[in-house]
């Protein structure tokens, strides 16, 4: 029996960002999901957030990571502080980190995890209808070229 030679393995994404920097993970072709990423770029004054999509291979490889699928990106990974946040509990992580009012996001949480999950999933799952998608990621403002990992 032959051996197959060890494949090299690229950076853990992890190691790929600088981690005191808040990172969201997002459906690139999605027209909801990237006007979220540019509602945040707005609102983030502090340019603290950092960006990648999941078709990327760096989003790609952060899926995985964190045990979500990467056929189908009916989620945004949001990891803030080392914590890594999904569906709902993402967008109120993020809302949270952008100060006050947005930080009132935070009252999404007296919704039972279920609940929260079952109306970010109705959304997720129609999203393209809903909204649109793109047949590509589109090319990112400058402003966000800037903070875009991957």
């Amino acid at each position: 029996m032959t051996d197959l030679p060890e494949q090299k393995r690229p950076l853990l994404p992890s190691q790929a960002y600088d981690a005191d920097q808040p990172l969201i993970v997002f459906d690139g072709v999605c027209v909801f999901c990237s006007g979220f990423i540019q509602l945040i770029v707005r609102l983030d004054r502090k340019k603290r957030f950092r960006f990648a999509t999941a078709q990327s291979p760096f989003g790609e490889a952060l899926f995985r990571e964190h045990g979500l699928p990467t056929g189908n990106y009916e989620t945004n990974l949001a990891i803030i502080d080392g914590a890594a946040f999904t569906k709902l509990d993402s967008f109120v992580a993020v809302m949270a980190e952008l100060g006050w009012p947005w930080r009132a996001a935070r009252l999404l949480l007296v919704l039972p995890r279920s609940l929260r999950d079952w109306l970010y999933d109705r959304v997720a799952r129609n999203r393209y209808a809903l909204f649109g998608r793109k047949d590509s990621c589109e090319i990112p403002s400058a402003e966000l070229r800037q903070r875009l990992i991957g």
